[in-house]
């Protein structure tokens, strides 16, 4: 099974940092990172702030390596790591599929 990652983060250097991390380790095969305007509550207000959103393809079995990564260097208190499953173009899954468990 294949999933989507969708994290968000407060810059575009944390997120490059983030997707050279995962793909570099074989933990996504392909990040795709664009500008994002956020609007959610924290501690009791409303905030609204500018963020970078990132798409992460990888199987199921790596969500748990991917989140726990994504956390070591993530610069939230909390944050957004949610994913589900992926269905798509069979070339391109096992093109994922081999990128990620290639020995």
């Amino acid at each position: 099974m294949f999933t989507e990652v969708y994290i968000t983060v407060g810059s575009m250097e944390e997120g490059q940092k983030i997707a050279h991390k995962l793909v570099s380790d074989r933990l996504v095969a392909c990040v795709n990172m664009f500008p994002i305007n956020s609007i959610y509550s924290w501690e009791g207000e409303v905030v609204e702030d500018q963020e970078f959103a990132l798409l992460a393809k990888t199987t199921a079995d790596k969500f748990d390596e991917v989140k726990e990564t994504v956390r070591s260097i993530h610069s939230y208190d909390l944050p957004c790591i949610v994913s589900w499953e992926l269905g798509g173009e069979s070339e391109y899954l096992g093109w994922v599929r081999n990128y990620i468990h290639e020995d």
